[in-house]
């Protein structure tokens, strides 16, 4: 029998995990100030009535290329858009806007209520800043953005029309496996919402570049959970292209976002 519990624990496999909240922490904060002194930064804007509700947003120091949003993960559950705006500065130094949103965590909201504030978040970002719009997000992160990407997904027509790729890094897409786990006495999920919320089960949408990258040092479930969606969305005709990065594991894979000539970034940004 599987252990799915188990199966999603990343933390008791990296040595050194335990730290890191407090390491990304710090550097964001460093980051933040930096940027506040050169007036590029703007903190908690509103998207709506929670105070999760809000997202920052960093600038480029002219005119941007377009808007790049970044959704943090820990199972829809951890973690905070202010542990990691330091990885914001990979995209900004190649000239795109950047923002990260927060969003309401489980238990308090369900799965389907966070995409849905990711949706508004975005929407609130993109009022702010014209030009095409990329996606990136982490674990739990990855599942939202690849739901924006989907047929079935929760943007508005405008802001869809605006989206032209979305990169998933060590992202969950199929939520079943979570329901035999015991995260779900968090989560609160249900079969229904498992398969309503699973993008590896549902249609992308074939006009996006659809990027699914991966440490290849990650437990085998995000491995097998980044090969369902890229053959899962390949066969529906989606544009995608999928990635296995030797020696990463699930919190190192991210770091390279705040390299502007890092490969990860060259992959959001095409």
């Amino acid at each position: 029998m599987i252990d799915w519990t188990d199966a999603f624990d990343n933390s008791s496999y990296v040595p050194g995990s335990a730290e890191l909240p407090a390491l990304w922490a710090r550097r964001a904060s460093e980051y933040r100030a930096a940027l506040a002194a050169k007036g590029l930064e703007e903190q908690g804007l509103p998207y709506g009535p929670h105070e999760r509700q809000a997202f920052d947003l960093f600038h480029p120091g002219g005119t941007p290329e377009g808007l790049v949003v970044f959704v943090h993960g820990g199972y829809w559950q951890q973690m905070d858009r202010s542990d990691f705006s330091h990885l914001a500065e990979g995209a900004r130094a190649r000239g795109w806007a950047v923002a990260l949103p927060g969003y309401r965590l489980a238990p308090d909201a369900r799965i389907a209520e966070i995409t849905a504030d990711i949706a508004a978040g975005i929407a609130a970002a993109a009022r702010r800043v014209a030009g095409p719009i990329r996606l990136a997000g982490h674990s739990a992160g990855g599942h939202l953005v690849s739901r924006m990407a989907c047929v079935e997904g929760p943007l508005s027509q405008d802001v869809a029309a605006r989206l032209v790729a979305i990169l998933s890094i060590s992202g969950i897409h199929d939520l079943r496996p979570l329901l035999m786990s015991k995260m779900n006495e968090v989560l609160h999920l249900t079969e229904a919402e498992a398969r309503a919320e699973s993008p590896a089960l549902l249609t992308p949408r074939s006009d996006l570049a659809l990027r699914f990258q991966v440490g290849a040092a990650e437990r085998p479930e995000l491995l097998r959970q980044t090969r369902a969606i890229a053959e899962a969305w390949s066969l529906k005709g989606g544009d995608v292209a999928d990635a296995y990065l030797p020696g990463e594991d699930h919190f190192s894979i991210i770091e390279a976002l705040a390299d502007p000539a890092s490969d990860l970034v060259a992959a959001l940004l095409g």
